[in-house]
């Protein structure tokens, strides 16, 4: 299992705010439980949001609920996050262990990688991924 390293800011900003890092977590359980209805809730209806499995960006909720129901029927994504900086943009950067499992269990990737996430009004208007 990853570590928690929240609080260190290896030259990326400063540490996020505790109410946003737990807000965050709580929305990356919610997707590794597969709850669509509460991290869509997080979500501004026009979300841009990265299709990280096929590439392009999808728009809107109705996009991104497709994409992860499709994606869940060939893949087994989750992700933890270990790490949480807030940017000197206020955008705040998570770093994830993601395990991509095959549907019969396999490994198909192991890494670390960075989500960026953009606010405004308390709701996710952006997210990208940087490996």
């Amino acid at each position: 299992m990853a570590t928690d390293r929240s609080s260190e800011t290896h030259g990326m900003g400063s540490a996020a705010p505790a109410a946003r890092q737990e807000h965050l977590r709580s929305l990356y359980a919610a997707f590794n439980r597969r709850d669509i209805s509460a991290v869509l809730a997080a979500l501004a209806p026009d979300v841009s949001w990265p299709n990280g499995w096929e590439g392009g960006t999808l728009r809107g909720h109705d996009q991104v609920r497709v994409y992860w129901m499709r994606q869940w029927a060939e893949i087994d994504p989750v992700v933890v996050p270990t790490e949480f900086h807030t940017e000197d943009d206020d955008r705040v950067t998570v770093t994830v262990h993601q395990v991509v499992r095959n549907l019969h269990g396999s490994v198909v990737t192991d890494q670390l990688v960075r989500h960026v996430y953009r606010f405004n009004d308390g709701l996710i208007v952006d997210m990208e991924i940087q490996n």
